[in-house]
């Protein structure tokens, strides 16, 4: 944590930041995802064979997630930021560079330089993220999430035009790596160093075995298995519904690509809707009925024979699968040790991004990429039971979900108060850093 009580403006500036280097991770991925059919085609991949590229994601994922916990005690959020930022930028300009030399090894390297830089610092963005929240005393994670996919959708319409207009998609994506590399030198000016970062204590295990310790309480491992789950359902149709589209429902790549978009838009509208439904009704009943709606979504595009009622599908899929991550992410900051209990959760959400490529791919080569979301709208459902463990921890003895009175602490997703002069600070309508409007949050 800081060692000093930051200030009202610099926790708006601080939040900002944030909330710029999510976009700009948003525009990079789904960059590159919408050209996924264009690259598979590059490359003359199998269904089989891109799940074998894809694994280059899940492996630089893993990789970043699983030495993020330590980089962040060591190193603090921002610095673990900027390393991860670095490989993001270096992730998308390769799998331009694999896709113009029709490679598939240096597309899944430039996808593994991809994950690990984006599960270094994605982890460390949601540590940041909830040390900003429990100073505000209110909801930002959602927003923050929001953000992303506010990128997402960017990116994704930048896309489509390119896949229009027959851009290379080398051209198309060093022009991203470039935009998003001067978006993480500006946002790492405003974030303050220290977040997250511990000395060392004697006797006291650091490293892997500190992040091994946290799961033996009960609730984070629910917890646990929540994001693993929704995850899911957001990495799938991040890795897959393009190709779900042109190879399951007999679309054309642009319309692939369309309509990734409009899940990229439910995600987004979800996430910034957040803040308002987890007010009204709590963390476990917006969870289960995210599981509810996502399943909805997924049953749809699975089973469906219609593109069209496929493609109207997706908007339930995005908005079921939206706030899974922000929700369950605020949820284990309500808890006695919040940075190794955040960087827990994330850490398994991510194990959905490491299973999932591989599995479906092969799954699908046998039965179909639309069979293959048959396993996610599984574990999806099991959300409906693991999500009470959502639960503000606060929250006295009354039904499972219940929204706290307003006002108390831990309020919908069990953040705290505000303090050090910040309440009210990032609210809707509060002026940013340098008196620039701040995002919604």
């Amino acid at each position: 944590m800081l060692s000093t009580s930051p200030t009202p403006q610099v926790i708006r500036r601080w939040r900002l930041s944030l909330f710029v280097f999510m976009l700009l991770v948003g525009v990079s991925m789904s960059s590159w995802i919408v050209r996924t059919p264009a690259v598979r085609d590059a490359i003359e991949a199998s269904t089989a064979q891109m799940g074998l590229v894809l694994l280059g994601l899940s492996a630089g994922s893993m990789s970043g997630i699983l030495s993020s916990g330590a980089a962040v005690r060591r190193f603090g959020g921002r610095n673990t930021m900027a390393v991860g930022g670095a490989l993001v930028v270096a992730g998308v300009l390769v799998v331009g560079l694999g896709s113009e030399a029709a490679s598939a090894p240096l597309v899944a390297l430039g996808l593994a330089f991809f994950g690990g830089g984006g599960g270094l610092s994605e982890i460390a963005v949601n540590i940041e993220g909830a040390d900003v929240e429990r100073r505000l005393g209110r909801s930002v994670l959602p927003a923050l999430h929001g953000c992303f996919s506010a990128g997402t959708v960017v990116g994704a319409l930048a896309g489509i035009l390119c896949t229009y207009l027959r851009v290379p998609v080398l051209w198309h994506l060093a022009v991203v790596a470039a935009l998003a590399a001067a978006a993480v030198a500006w946002a790492l000016r405003f974030i303050p160093t220290g977040t997250g970062r511990r000395a060392a204590v004697p006797g006291h295990g650091g490293g892997f075995r500190a992040q091994l310790a946290v799961w033996r309480d009960r609730r984070i491992l629910l917890l646990g298995a929540v994001v693993l789950a929704l995850a899911l359902a957001e990495g799938s149709a991040n890795d897959w519904l393009p190709l779900i589209m042109v190879d399951g429902h007999g679309t054309g790549q642009t319309v692939g690509s369309m309509v990734f978009a409009a899940f990229a838009a439910a995600m987004t509208a979800g996430r910034f809707a957040g803040a308002a439904l987890l007010r009204r009704f709590g963390a476990v009943r917006v969870l289960r009925g995210s599981a509810v709606i996502s399943s909805v979504g997924l049953a749809l595009v699975v089973f469906s024979p219609s593109p069209a009622l496929a493609g109207v599908a997706v908007v339930l899929w995005g908005l079921g699968a939206s706030l899974g991550f922000p929700v369950t992410i605020s949820a284990a900051g309500d808890s006695d040790d919040p940075d190794a209990a955040v960087g827990a959760v994330a850490t398994a959400g991510y194990l959905a991004f490491l299973a999932g490529p591989p599995v479906l791919g092969f799954v699908g080569e046998h039965v179909g990429l639309r069979g293959a979301m048959v396993l996610v709208l599984l574990v999806v459902a099991t959300v409906v039971v693991t999500s009470a463990a959502a639960r503000p921890r606060d929250a006295g003895d009354g039904p499972a979900g219940e929204t706290p009175p307003p006002g108390s602490a831990g309020e919908a997703v069990g953040v705290r108060p505000a303090a050090d002069g910040a309440d009210g600070a990032g609210g809707v309508g509060d002026e940013g850093a340098e008196g620039r409007p701040a995002p919604v949050g």
